[in-house]
Parts: structure tokens; C-alpha cells; sequence
């Protein structure tokens, strides 16, 4: 079973151009993301993104000890399938370039619970919009890969297993308690994004990767959303 960290990333956003280059203390926006998985286990790390980023973008993936794969554009889900056959990965877990707060603990439980209950796709509900990963079989992405024909289904490439509960094993627990704050987003967007997630980065960075339950802690001070205990 060979497992490989995914991150994909482009620099042509239209609401927030070059995002992933944006600079937060400690680094920039797609820096971070690379370091924040750092603690999970994986045969192989890759950024996955198109050719006209792919220039720019791989001083930071190589810095970061990251391969570079460069895939189609728009068909977001045969990038993946394509790195999963050059890697020969079985398994992926899967985050983006806009999440700088990605947490490790909650993707290595994510991947436990995965692989214990022999999903398909598995995923945290409720903690906030940013700070979690999705864990996928690439047997499953290679069965959407031969049936989606949705552009949104090869855009967003668990879609089509979403839409299938019928043929997919999906598993979506709740996140630990102090992880949990689901009105909460910290995914970076747009520049008002932008601007919060600086915030907590500001007040919470000390030169290590944050995780998830120090982002609700801290946006449950501000106000920036209920817990769910």
C-alpha cells in the first residue's frame, strides 16, 4: 500500500490571482500547506498543478522536499489519476493549495479511521473549512475517471464519488471535539480570507505548523463561530 500526499495548486484563481504565493509569517500561502502535512507518513509528496504555474511554483515544491506534477488544467481529476499511475500510489490524501492551516492530526486520524473501515473516501465533518483533508483509493478515483462526464465531476474530483453512495464506501465522522467549529472557514479565497487567515498566523505562529484546535480556540475568542461539543 503505497500512500501519497496530493496538493494541488494553480497560480490563475480569479477571485484571488497567485494566492499560494502570498506571504504569511513563516512563508507563503502553498509553503505552508507542504509544511503543515509534514508529520504524515507517505511514500510519496507531490504538488499537482498545470503547466503555466508549474515554472513559478517549483522552488517552493523542491524546497519543501515535494515532486512537481504537472496535469491538465480544467480535468482536475485526470491530474490526479495521472499522478497516482507515475507514482504508483494506492491511496491519496488529498488537500489544496489554499489551505494554510491544514492540520496533521486530524488527517493522520483521518487515515486511520480510513483505512480501519475500508472507505472508499473518508472526510471530517464540522471542523472548520480549511483545516481538514480528504483521503481517497485511487482504485475509486480511477472509476470516477472512466464515468464522470460532469465538468464540475472533473473539476472537483470526489464529486462523482459524492453523487454515488451506491458504488463508494464514504466515510464522514465527526471531527474531535476540540477540532469542531463547522461554521468556521479559514480556506483562503478571496483577499478578505486572505486577511483573517494572516490574522490568526499573527498571533499564533511560533514557527511550527498550527493545528486545527488552536485555530478554533482562537476563532472561538473572536467570535468566528459556535462550538458544537
Amino acid at each position: 500500500m503505497r500512500t501519497g500526499i496530493f496538493i494541488q495548486v494553480r497560480l490563475a484563481s480569479t477571485r484571488l490571482p497567485r494566492k499560494a504565493t502570498l506571504l504569511l509569517p513563516g512563508g507563503n500561502i502553498i509553503q505552508h500547506v507542504m509544511r503543515s502535512l509534514v508529520r504524515v507518513p507517505a511514500d510519496v509528496r507531490a504538488l499537482l498543478t498545470d503547466d503555466s504555474s508549474a515554472k513559478e511554483l517549483f522552488p517552493f515544491a523542491d524546497g519543501e522536499g515535494y515532486a512537481l506534477f504537472i496535469g491538465p488544467e480544467q480535468d482536475v481529476l485526470a491530474r490526479y489519476c495521472m499522478a497516482c499511475r507515475k507514482y504508483a500510489v494506492s491511496r491519496v490524501v488529498r488537500a489544496t493549495g489554499d489551505n494554510p492551516l491544514t492540520s496533521a492530526s486530524l488527517a493522520l486520524q483521518i487515515l486511520g479511521a480510513h483505512a480501519s473501515h475500508g472507505a472508499d473516501l473518508s472526510h471530517y465533518l464540522g471542523c472548520p473549512l480549511g483545516t481538514g483533508v480528504e483521503v481517497v483509493e485511487a482504485a475509486a478515483l480511477y472509476a470516477a475517471e472512466k464515468d464522470a462526464t460532469a465538468p464540475e465531476e472533473r473539476e472537483h474530483i470526489t464529486t462523482f464519488l459524492y453523487r454515488h453512495p451506491e458504488r463508494f464506501t464514504i466515510l464522514e465522522p465527526l471531527a474531535p471535539a476540540p477540532t469542531r467549529l463547522p461554521d468556521a472557514h479559514v480556506s483562503v479565497d478571496t483577499s478578505d480570507d486572505f486577511d483573517k487567515v494572516k490574522s490568526i498566523f499573527e498571533a499564533l505562529y511560533v514557527g511550527r505548523p498550527l493545528e486545527a484546535y488552536e485555530v478554533v480556540e482562537w476563532l472561538t475568542r473572536q467570535g468566528g463561530g459556535e462550538r458544537h461539543d
